[in-house]
């Protein structure tokens, strides 16, 4: 599963920290004042981003065992996750076809059935129409035509995504680009999930900015988790995709041979899935993630983060406690010292106290974003899959 490409990472990450150095961009990068604060070009990312690409919308480990369902509404679309009795995962438009009500509210649960609480028709949970009330009385009609609207699905490395365009294209392994291969090296697929929340951020783009950014860890989080931490990073591509490494944190393996490198030493930084997911490695408890699942809020200012904390096996009560400990320190984290001065940058740029914002050539992995961003903008849809199959640019346009 790509050790060897692991490995490369850390001997390229190894050598840097020996030079002192790290790969940079070509050079600065602004990014427009209204590309955070443009009502109308944010609507534009929703259709053309949002509402286009695979969407990691949930680990596999919330949908566990057949029957395990989730209900979530990003941006007003109501949808429902679901576990089949064959074992696979389908995802849902979340809505009865008769009237259109939601079957379920959002959160989680188990069920082999859904009952629309408006009339009663009932869905099994492969979206099948399983039954209509009073069905002598409504009339005949073609149950097949008002099953869920399913959605393109894919279940790869212990996460699941879909396409929220039910006639979507889209070549999911061309977006990917490799990528779940990487990914499956951290094995989600036996993960115990400990716990989840929601927290509310800034526009989406000035959230995910800093996923991608290591250059504000001492200063911003100095008191909290980055008091220790280099300011450096090095940036790996596959696609839209991106890994972030900081070139100290692998120096203690120049001791060790290959074969003995650990692989949660060699997995460690921070994964980023386009265009809104986060995966950080953190020991709060034992070896967990923090996955931080991205979306837009109902209007360019507002953005809202599902962090979800992953630990490879479920903990005894000792480490339940230090994994607690550890989330709601990532809570405050996120919400006191990321998302505040977030929703500070937010009102300043809308105020027009400054016209764009500067990437420095020390924060590659910003500037790929964001050309990412304005070239699927630019971009039809029949043209989507030529470019996720096109070599990545080294240098954000």
């Amino acid at each position: 599963m790509s050790r060897e490409k692991l490995v490369e990472i850390v001997r390229d990450n190894i050598a840097h920290f020996k030079a002192g150095t790290i790969e940079q961009a070509p050079g600065v990068y602004k990014v427009p004042a209204s590309a955070y604060t443009d009502e109308a070009r944010f609507k534009q990312e929703i259709d053309l981003i949002f509402k286009r690409m695979p969407l990691m919308l949930a680990p596999s480990a919330e949908v566990k065992e057949p029957g395990d369902y989730k209900a979530m509404n990003p941006f007003g679309t109501p949808l429902l996750i679901t576990r089949g009795k064959d074992g696979k995962a389908r995802v849902f438009m979340n809505s009865c076809g008769h009237r259109g009500a939601p079957l379920r509210d959002c959160g989680t649960g188990k069920a082999s059935r859904f009952v629309c609480p408006y009339h009663g028709w009932t869905y099994n949970n492969e979206g099948k129409l399983v039954g209509v009330a009073a069905s002598s009385e409504f009339g005949e009609f073609d149950r097949e035509e008002y099953g869920l609207p399913e959605l393109p699905t894919l279940e790869r490395a212990g996460l699941i995504w879909a396409v929220l365009d039910p006639n979507s294209t889209i070549d999911m392994d061309a977006f990917l680009s490799g990528y779940d291969d990487m990914l499956a090296n951290f094995n989600f697929d036996n993960w115990y999930l400990f716990d989840s929340r929601t927290l509310r951020g800034p526009n989406w783009k000035i959230a995910y900015d800093g996923y991608l950014d290591f250059y504000h860890l001492p200063v911003l989080h100095k008191t909290t988790i980055g008091g220790d931490r280099s300011p450096q990073a090095n940036y790996y591509a596959w696609g839209p995709h991106q890994r972030v490494t900081s070139p100290d944190r692998y120096a203690h393996l120049d001791k060790l041979p290959e074969a003995e490198w650990p692989m949660e030493d060699i997995m460690t930084g921070v994964w980023t899935i386009f265009p809104h997911i986060s995966i950080a490695s953190f020991k709060g408890g034992g070896r967990g993630v923090m996955i931080s699942q991205l979306f837009p809020g109902d209007n360019v200012g507002e953005s809202f983060t599902t962090q979800y904390y992953m630990m490879e096996k479920e903990p005894d009560q000792a480490g339940k406690d230090g994994a607690r400990k550890q989330f709601d320190l990532l809570e405050n984290v996120v919400r006191d010292e990321d998302y505040k001065t977030g929703l500070q940058v937010q009102e300043a740029l809308a105020s027009g106290a400054r016209n764009h914002s500067l990437f420095g050539r020390n924060e590659f992995g910003g500037q790929r974003f964001h050309g990412w961003v304005q070239r699927l903008l630019e971009t039809p849809d029949d043209g989507l899959n030529a470019l996720f199959r096109q070599p990545e640019r080294q240098a954000a346009e």
